[in-house]
């Protein structure tokens, strides 16, 4: 009995004393925030991210991409905190997150260009939707069939757990239009990130990708495409400017998404996230602010 009772103080001491599981810290941290989602909105996360622990090394923030659709399906499941999205949430999945008990709320928290782009080889440089359209379903298979060289077409796309892919589908290939029907071309080799189309981009002559504008890098911003929505023009080249203006007619929102209305920690960085100073971080990204 006596050996008993020693053990039993001997627990309740180790339970009380310091855990010797994780490093020691001075840092007290009172909220953790975890932010999951779009490969398009990960390195502006990141950059808010790290700005806003500066400021309040209390809130510990963790940022993951994966996709659109992956960090949907988290805030649907309720794994994580804030949900990033290139794109809107679809009824379906609005309705799988209210059958959890899960009430998502929407913030637009940056606008964004998708750029076309083709290798600096590559002589066109200019393409309505229809003509792009034309090449992603492979109804168009040749460079001469959009004015360019006798190449093969190689055309590249994000998966399609990818906000960016879907909105490409919608915007691009259907041309806005719910009823129609067009698909990727079966041959469309299908990257995991935005990196990944960047760097076939450019070591690929006959390719054609298309990015969120703050992913072109300097060297291949001569080789973005103009666009027109019709024939008689006018051809834009995406950026801050027209994005706002809405000449250039690729653009969309960037969405988090939270799980009911955000309280606490969490509001107060959605809050911040549309500041002045959260904005301008959008900016040097090249993406569009949205004040």
């Amino acid at each position: 009995m006596r050996l008993i009772s020693i053990a039993l103080i001997l627990v309740l001491l180790a339970a009380c004393g310091p855990s010797t599981g994780q490093p020691s810290s001075s840092k007290q941290v009172s909220a953790y925030i975890q932010n999951k989602g779009s490969d398009t909105i990960v390195n502006l996360a990141l950059a808010w991210a790290e700005r806003y622990q500066a400021e309040h090394p209390d809130v510990s923030l963790s940022v993951t991409g994966g996709g659109s659709g992956t960090g949907i399906a988290a805030l649907v499941n309720g794994t994580v905190d804030i949900a990033n999205a290139s794109r809107a949430m679809k009824r379906e999945e609005k309705q799988q997150a209210e059958a959890n008990g899960i009430t998502p709320v929407e913030f637009t928290v940056a606008r964004d260009a998708i750029a076309v782009i083709v290798n600096p080889e590559n002589p066109v440089q200019q393409l309505t939707l229809q003509q792009i359209s034309d090449i992603y379903s492979g109804k168009f298979n040749n460079w001469s069939e959009v004015g360019g060289d006798d190449r093969p077409i190689v055309r590249l796309s994000r998966e399609t757990n990818s906000g960016t892919h879907v909105y490409f589908l919608e915007t691009v290939l259907r041309l806005g239009d719910k009823t129609n029907p067009t698909l990727f071309s079966t041959d469309t080799l299908l990257l995991p990130s935005s990196e990944g189309i960047i760097n076939e981009v450019r070591q690929n002559p006959n390719a054609i990708g298309y990015d969120g504008l703050g992913y072109v890098p300097p060297d291949l911003m001569n080789s973005v495409i103009a666009v027109a929505r019709d024939a008689s023009g006018p051809y834009v080249i995406p950026s801050i400017a027209t994005v706002n203006d809405n000449s250039y007619p690729v653009a969309r929102d960037l969405y988090m998404y939270t799980a009911g209305e955000p309280a606490g920690a969490i509001k107060d960085y959605i809050n911040w996230i549309l500041s002045p100073e959260a904005q301008a971080i959008v900016a040097d990204l090249g993406f569009v602010p949205i004040k």
